[in-house]
């Protein structure tokens, strides 16, 4: 089971990287990278998610320093991190970037 710990660890190490799909959202999203760091450092694993066939992953849900809400949803493969997505938390999916709608 992931822990926030190993999460920060990979970002600070830069042992992680971006999927073509994760990346594609942070874009579409107009998210840099460093908003995307910055919320991870500051984040907290709102939700487990079983093996679906590519490993296990965890919903984290952070804020950069200017406060804005990012969701990243971060797997592992091997000893680095992936983030399969990231996105600004909206209503009606999210009622707050912690509370599901």
């Amino acid at each position: 089971m992931f822990q926030i710990e190993w999460i920060i660890e990979r970002v600070s190490k830069n042992e992680y990287y971006l999927s073509k799909h994760g990346d594609e959202e942070r874009q579409n999203d107009d998210l840099l990278i460093e908003e995307v760091e910055e919320a991870l450092f500051l984040g907290r694993i709102l939700e487990y998610y079983e093996n679906t066939g590519r490993g296990e992953s965890c919903l984290v849900a952070g804020f950069t320093n200017s406060g804005k809400p990012i969701h990243i949803v971060c797997g592992k493969r091997e000893e680095q991190m992936v983030i399969v997505t990231v996105y600004i938390p909206h209503p009606p999916k999210f009622i707050t970037p912690y509370e599901r709608g």
